[in-house]
This record gives C-alpha cells, structure tokens and sequence, in this order.
C-alpha cells in the first residue's frame, strides 16, 4: 500500500506537437499510487469546476504541477487553476490551512540550454529562481516546496536521445515519492532534482 498519494496536474496546451511532455505524463499515469489530470483536456473552456479541484488536493499529500516552461511561466490553464482554487479560507489565511504540510513540485522542460538558466547565462536567473513566485506560492500555503525536476533543450532532446533517460528517472522520482523514499529537507534546499534522481537511481541499483 502506497505512504503518499502523488496527484500530477498536467498543462500542456499544444499537446500534439510535445515530444518530452506527453511521455513524461504518459510514464505517470502508469505508475500506482499517483493520480493524473490532464487539465487542457479536462477544462477546454477553462471553467475548472472549484470543489473538484479542492477536494483532489485534499485527497493527495504530494502535487506536482507538470508543464512547459512558457515566457519564464506556467501555460494560461494553470496560473487560472492557481487562481481559482488556492482560495483564501481554503489556501491560506484565515482557516486557510487545508493544505499546510503537503508538498509542491514542479516537473518543467524549457527549450533552453541549461547553460542558458544561470545569473552569466542567456536568460540571466536560474530555473529555481524564475520559479519563486510558485515557490512563495507554495509557502504562503503552509506547504513544502520541492526543488524542479527540469529537462532542459528540450526542442533537442528528441534528436538526441535524451528523452527516454529523463522519462526514467522520472519515473524514479514518482515511485519514490510514492514510497516517501524523498528526503523532503534536502529536496527543499537543492537547485533542481535531476542529480538527487540520479543518485536515487543509482543506489536502486547497488
């Protein structure tokens, strides 16, 4: 029997031209213990129905918003689910404490180089600090913010072989989190999940 219910909201709205994203929730929705919800085609009008998203985070102890990097930001769907549902009364403030000891995460790719996510780097800030404002997000819910598992060049990742590695470790990381195998302190503090994956991977193996 699973120790954490993982839910995967899933945002992607040019879904036919993904080559990293589509896999990646196809690997999800394989995996028990982890709830999949595929907001585009859930909400094509983007009418999120409030109680049904509210109840599926109460349901689950860890959430994972999963989606393309977009202008430094979440696709449309995702930042309105944010504004609809994370309530005051519900979220936060006051008697807004439904959420206060579950856990947030995010699963991105961006079409940069990950040279190219760095102060000296093309787009000047890291991937974790472009993301801050999921991250105060996330505390100002009383919630433990994940680093990002991040997949970066991803309009490259398909020519050169990189998808179905990065498939695999998120896989890794979802059974883990299942299992609540995740040192969450040390998830908190790390810049992104990629290498604390990769040693997860490895120990599996010894």
């Amino acid at each position: 029997m699973s120790k954490n219910r993982v839910l995967v909201l899933f945002a992607h709205p040019t879904q036919h031209r993904s080559e990293a994203n589509k896999p990646l929730f196809e690997q999800a929705q394989r995996i028990d213990g982890v709830t999949c919800v595929d907001l585009y085609a859930e909400y094509p009008t983007f009418k999120i129905n409030i109680d049904r998203e509210q109840r599926r985070l109460l349901d689950h102890d860890i959430i994972i918003f999963q989606f393309p990097l977009y202008w430094y930001s979440t696709p449309a769907i995702l930042k309105e689910w944010q504004d609809l549902v994370l309530e005051y009364g519900f979220a936060y403030g006051v008697d807004g404490n439904k959420l206060q000891g579950k856990s947030l995460l995010c699963c991105i790719t961006a079409g940069g180089k990950k040279e190219a996510y760095q102060s000296d780097g093309y787009n000047h800030f890291t991937v974790r600090e472009l993301l801050h404002p999921l991250e105060q997000t996330a505390s100002l819910c009383g919630m433990n913010y994940l680093a990002p598992f991040a997949l970066f060049g991803s309009r490259t990742a398909l020519e050169e072989k990189r998808i179905q590695q990065h498939v695999d470790n998120y896989k890794t990381l979802l059974q883990a989190l299942v299992a609540d195998r995740i040192n969450i302190k040390k998830a908190t503090k790390a810049e992104k999940l990629n290498h604390y994956v990769e040693q997860l991977m490895t120990e599996m193996k010894q």
